[in-house]
């Protein structure tokens, strides 16, 4: 189990890369599959029909209800063809000021950056996150977002979650507590399956980068607009943008202004 020590001071990568079926050995690999849990709960969700689809409908965390000047930073890092890079430079720098952040990583990523993934699960400033195992919208229908398709069935988001949980759980000895869908879309019914697998669903309310899409500028403008609670999205997986660059010029000024920065898991019991 690794022990943090919080140090506080005073869309999205978009691949459109069709995401492949899931493999009969990944499937049975499932941390659920062994004793029946799985199968329990595809049955109970199966016949089920969503009401709302989106990046912000019910039961999904943007914000932590508090009044405290804290910020919380989420940074994904999706994987796949497009997105297997790592911003060292933006961690460099979150690990010399003493920033913490939340990381959610994908399945794909750390497959590639297997050095890499170990050295932030092990850094204390930082908490691992799940962000499942091929970067999908969680569905039950198989609907798509951004030109990526879909879990089709609530066996397929139940692997989509599990799966990455369990390989996050044995590289690091601890398991996930919060989930990011690919995209950051869900339906309702594939929230509350990520809610009975034990994990909260969790998305912002400060987009930051838009898929790493913003170039400084844009990145400094949107993060100076978080409020107290704020949860901001941006991505560690893309160095050839400027994600990064407005990072490091926000964080001073938010600091200026007397917000501190804060892990997800610090404020459990206030996500909304």
């Amino acid at each position: 189990m690794i022990i943090r020590i919080l140090l506080i001071p005073g869309i999205l990568a978009i691949s459109l890369t069709a995401a492949l079926p899931l493999s009969h050995e990944a499937v049975a690999s499932s941390p659920l599959a062994a004793n029946g849990d799985r199968q329990a709960l595809v049955d109970r969700y199966e016949h089920m029909k969503p009401k709302q689809w989106g990046d912000k409908i019910a039961g999904v965390m943007t914000h932590l209800d508090t009044k405290d000047k804290v910020i919380a930073l989420t940074f994904d890092a999706c994987g796949g063809p497009h997105g297997n890079g790592y911003d060292k430079k933006l961690i460099d720098f979150l690990v010399q000021e003493h920033i913490p952040a939340t990381l959610f990583v994908n399945a794909r990523w750390i497959d590639a950056n297997p050095k890499t993934f170990m050295d932030l699960a092990q850094n204390p400033l930082f908490e691992i996150e799940n962000h499942g195992y091929e970067h999908r919208p969680l569905s039950v229908t198989g609907k798509a977002a951004y030109g990526i398709r879909g879990t089709k069935d609530a066996s397929q988001v139940v692997d989509e979650i599990s799966l990455n949980e369990n390989k996050i759980a044995k590289l690091t000895g601890r398991k996930p507590l919060f989930f990011r869908s690919g995209t950051a879309y869900y339906d309702d019914i594939a929230v509350r399956i990520v809610h009975d697998l034990g994990l909260k669903a969790v998305n912002y309310n400060i987009l930051g980068d838009a898929g790493a899409t913003y170039n400084k500028k844009q990145v400094y403008k949107a993060l100076m607009k978080a409020k107290s609670g704020s949860i901001v999205l941006c991505h560690m997986n893309h160095p050839e943008k400027e994600t990064a660059e407005g990072v490091i010029k926000a964080i001073p000024d938010l600091e200026k202004a007397g917000f501190r920065f804060v892990l997800l898991s610090d404020y459990p019991l206030l996500a909304n």
